[in-house]
């Protein structure tokens, strides 16, 4: 199965080229160009991980990145920026960003890290799921 990855960014050919790169590696790439459009597919299908722009008209990236953790808080997302400091970094792990890259990324770094990142929201969803069966099982008392 595919991972799906949803790509952020208002640099619309940046974004275009990223996606086809990560298409080749067999990934199941969308893209969305804002916050709110990030926001409207988070709303109507499931990713497994989120790589999203810090800086953005609208709504920036630290932003939409609260918003996507309070609907889906098992997405992971990793943040992207060509204009790293400190401060935008920490108010992202404080928000619950996976991780940072900074633009241009190196597609490998990248791929590495949405492997990392859908592995461990594999793992979560996978505890939660034996964890229900196991509440059920101990219900049933079988």
């Amino acid at each position: 199965m595919k991972i799906k990855v949803l790509l952020v960014d208002d640099e619309r050919e940046f974004i275009q080229t990223l996606a086809e790169r990560l298409e080749v590696r067999d990934f199941s790439v969308q893209t969305a160009f804002d916050g709110d459009e990030a926001i409207s597919k988070i709303r109507e299908q499931d990713f497994d991980v989120v790589v999203l722009d810090v800086l953005m008209p609208g709504k920036n990236g630290i932003e939409t990145l609260r918003e996507i953790k309070s609907i889906k808080p098992l997405v992971n997302v990793i943040m992207l920026t060509g204009h790293a400091t400190v401060e935008t970094a920490i108010d992202g792990m404080k928000a619950g960003a996976f991780d940072y890259l900074l633009k241009p990324t190196d597609t490998n770094d990248l791929v590495g890290k949405i492997t990392k990142a859908h592995n461990i929201k594999a793992d979560q969803e996978e505890r939660i799921l034996q964890a229900e069966i196991d509440k059920i099982i101990g219900k049933t008392g079988w």
